[in-house]
C-alpha cells in the first residue's frame, strides 16, 4: 500500500465512521455522536495502520450473550477475537471510556471486522453488542468498569507479556476526563517504574465530559507537563489529522510508556453539534425538527459517499 492509499483509506473509514454513528443516533433519536466525531481518525488510524494485528477470528455477525464468566461455563468468550488472534509478535488493542462501544463498533463494521447486521443488535436485549462495552462485546478483551480502571489492567498485561518475552504493543484509548481521575496518575507511576515502554497510549482530548466543558467542570490542562512529571514520554498532536496520529504512534521511547495526546474537534465533520455546546456528551434530540434536520444531513452523507 502506498503512502497516498492508507492515508486516503483511514480518511475513509473515518468518514464511515461518523456516518454509520449518525445514522444510529437518527434511527435510535440518540446517541454517543460526539464522541465519533472527535475520535474517528483515532480509531480509523488505529486499524488502518497502526495496529500489528491479525485478521479477525471472530464472527461477522456476532454470537449472543455467553452467560457470566464461570468454570461451569464452557461457552464463555470475550470479543477480542474481532481483533485477531493473540500472538507474542502481534499488537493488543483495548478501550477504557466504553461509552466509546458504538464508535468501536462502528469501525469494526468499516474495516470488515464486523457485519453492519452486527451493529444493528446495538442495546437489544441478549446481545453483546452492548451500549456500554464489556469483556465479551465485539473488540473488547476487559471490563474496562468505572472511568479510569483500564490503565491499570493493561499495565498489568503489558508487565506480564514483558515477562514472558512477548514484544507487542499493548494499546489503550482513553479519554481527557480519565486525567481527573486518581487512579489514572496512579497507573502512569507504575508504568514508568517498571518501564513498561510497551504501552502506549491514545488519548482522545475533546475537551467534553457529561457535565459540560473539560475546562469549566475541572480542568486537567497543562496536561502534556504533569503526565511527562509522571514519567511518561509525551507526544501532542492534531487528532483529526491521520498523518500525525500514526507518525506520533512511530514512537518507540526506551523505558516509558507512551502517550499520545489526540487534540481533538468534538464537533469534526457534523457541524451540527456546535449549536449544543458545551452539552455534547451524549446526543437526544429534542424535537423531531432538529432530528430531521440531522437526518437531511445524514443524506447528504450517504450521497457524498455513494450510498
Amino acid at each position: 500500500m502506498t503512502k497516498e492509499n492508507w492515508q486516503e483509506e483511514a480518511k475513509n473509514v473515518a468518514r464511515g465512521i461518523r456516518r454509520r454513528v449518525l445514522e444510529h443516533t437518527v434511527r435510535n433519536n440518540g446517541g454517543y455522536l460526539s464522541q465519533a466525531c472527535s475520535s474517528a481518525e483515532i480509531w480509523a488510524s488505529l486499524y488502518t495502520k497502526i495496529l500489528n494485528i491479525g485478521e479477525s477470528e471472530a464472527p461477522m455477525i456476532p454470537a449472543p450473550f455467553p452467560g457470566v464468566p464461570s468454570a461451569e461455563n464452557k461457552d464463555y468468550f470475550t470479543g477480542y477475537a474481532y481483533n485477531g488472534p493473540k500472538a507474542p509478535e502481534l499488537d493488543r488493542i483495548f478501550l477504557s471510556p466504553v461509552q466509546y462501544a458504538l464508535v468501536l463498533y462502528a469501525t469494526l463494521v468499516e474495516v470488515g471486522r464486523m457485519s453492519q447486521e452486527g451493529l444493528e443488535q446495538f442495546n437489544t436485549d441478549g446481545s453483546t453488542v452492548e451500549m456500554i462495552g464489556a469483556e465479551h462485546s465485539p473488540g473488547h478483551e476487559i471490563t474496562a468498569g468505572s472511568l479510569g480502571q483500564a490503565l491499570s489492567q493493561v499495565a498489568g498485561i503489558a508487565y506480564a507479556r514483558r515477562k514472558k518475552g512477548e514484544t507487542g504493543r499493548n494499546w489503550l484509548f482513553m479519554s481527557d476526563g480519565e486525567f481527573q481521575i486518581g487512579q489514572t496518575w496512579e497507573a502512569l507511576a507504575i508504568a514508568k517504574f517498571y518501564e513498561l515502554d510497551n504501552v502506549a497510549i491514545v488519548v482522545d482530548v475533546n475537551g467534553q465530559q457529561a457535565d459540560g466543558a473539560m475546562k469549566d467542570v475541572l480542568d486537567i490542562e497543562p496536561l502534556t507537563s504533569r503526565i511527562e512529571a509522571f514519567g511518561a514520554h509525551v507526544i501532542k498532536v492534531n487528532g483529526n489529522d491521520v498523518e500525525a496520529l500514526v507518525k506520533a504512534a512511530s514512537a518507540q521511547p526506551g523505558g516509558k510508556p507512551l502517550v499520545i495526546l489526540a487534540y481533538t474537534n468534538p464537533y469534526c465533520g457534523i457541524d451540527l453539534l456546535e449549536n449544543r455546546y458545551p452539552k455534547l456528551h451524549y446526543v437526544r434530540f429534542k424535537s423531531e425538527e432538529e432530528r430531521s434536520i440531522y437526518a437531511e444531513l445524514l443524506d447528504a452523507m450517504n450521497k457524498e459517499q455513494g450510498i
